[in-house]
């Protein structure tokens, strides 16, 4: 089932997203997503709603450097255990929604990845056991102020801005992520597009089991909440008129335009 949020003449609504494409429908689920979704019997054609971010996260955590590749570009070793961070639930936008590049940032790069979403309460689970834990998945884009992250040492402020989590288009709830393609590709301003990134879900030193394995470990997960599964390598930076897309074979591409503020 492909779960997401939809913006309607009515309202906001999550909605099961139903059918081929070009002939989708939204059928909209009453309360929320998660468990055994009941709908309320309203549907939309996709083509005449807006598909918003599928989900508003409590907390956003991220694993860095989980491809060797990507370790390797930014300069330092592949990590024996994931390393995880936090962005806010603030920086969550949606598909279309601009990517604003702050003043205070000469470099804003793109990072494109797929994202877990929780769909139960659940602390020290198991590899094993992770799938249960999970509602699905989707596409996302750990938007980051390079220099900022470089200057600081840290990455709480790079990570952190407003329009810096794209999320969507759907949560997948049958996707299987274990060897998928990964792709980036920035459209500039002149309309040419460039693949700036293409990899495997399987190249991940870190598998989605274990991730939900060591983040549950750390901290108490709740429905909704998304965990990044990090970037492959050809992370670069974004300049105002480009466009962003983010494809995660099977699952859907999420594309942002990108603006100064």
């Amino acid at each position: 089932m492909r779960l997401g949020r939809v913006a309607t003449r009515d309202g906001v609504a999550f909605a099961a997203v139903e059918g081929q494409q070009g002939n989708e429908i939204a059928r909209e689920i009453a309360e929320h997503p998660f468990g055994t979704p009941t709908f309320t019997g309203r549907q939309w054609p996709l083509a005449d709603v807006r598909v918003l971010a599928p989900i508003l996260a409590t907390k956003v955590i991220c694993v860095g450097k989980n491809y060797a590749a990507h370790a390797a570009e930014m300069g330092g070793p592949a990590p024996a255990d994931p390393v995880i961070f936090l962005k806010p639930n603030t920086a969550i936008v949606g598909p279309e929604v601009p990517i604003v590049r702050p003043p205070s940032s000469q470099q804003v790069d793109y990072e494109g990845e797929l994202a877990i979403v929780i769909g139960r309460p659940c602390r020290d689970v198991s590899a094993a056991d992770a799938r249960g834990a999970i509602l699905g998945y989707t596409v996302a884009n750990d938007v980051t102020a390079r220099d900022q992250q470089k200057i600081d040492g840290q990455w709480t402020r790079a990570k952190s801005y407003d329009t810096f989590c794209p999320l969507g288009p759907w949560i997948d709830t049958d996707f299987d992520p274990s060897d998928v393609q990964i792709r980036t590709e920035l459209t500039g301003a002149d309309g040419q597009t460039a693949v700036k990134q293409e990899s495997r879900t399987s190249l991940m030193l870190h598998s989605v089991g274990e991730i939900v394995e060591w983040v549950s470990r750390v901290m108490t997960l709740l429905p909704g909440d998304v965990i990044l599964t990090g970037t492959p390598e050809g992370v670069g930076p974004m300049v105002a008129g480009d466009r962003v897309s983010v494809t995660v074979e099977g699952l859907g591409t999420l594309t942002n335009p990108v603006v100064d503020k």
